[in-house]
């Protein structure tokens, strides 16, 4: 809950409204929430970049960048029954460093969605 204030809290300070997905250690979908005239088309993207996040333990914008043509990852957005390798997918790490899940946000251009996962991401 603390991950999802964070990242709802940050998207009111920037004036965007999101749609924010938060998944357990095994890719589990533990916590959405839609904000009111938040896109609908951006419910399964903000799902697939917590999993996405949690699938490799990475920013989906690290994994865009290594998933261009001629990169180490061309082509991986369709393994995994489609993932989303753009900005907005951050994993979330418990004070000891552990990893015990992920965080997914889409309905803004992929800055704001990258600044909300990160604000929900270091809520913890």
């Amino acid at each position: 809950h603390e991950v999802v204030k964070a990242a709802r809290d940050k998207a009111v300070e920037i004036g965007t409204k999101m749609d924010i997905a938060v998944v357990d250690a095994g890719a589990n979908l533990k916590f959405f929430i839609r904000m009111d005239e938040a896109w609908l088309g951006s419910i399964d993207i903000a799902i697939k970049k917590a999993r996405t996040a949690r699938y490799f333990d990475m920013p989906t914008g690290s994994i865009g960048d290594l998933s261009q043509p001629g990169g180490p990852l061309y082509g991986i957005e369709h393994s995994n029954d489609g993932l989303i390798t753009f900005p907005g997918g951050m994993p979330i790490k418990n004070a000891a460093g552990e990893l015990i899940g992920a965080i997914g946000v889409s309905g803004s251009s992929v800055e704001d969605d990258h600044v909300v996962a990160e604000a929900g991401a270091t809520a913890i």
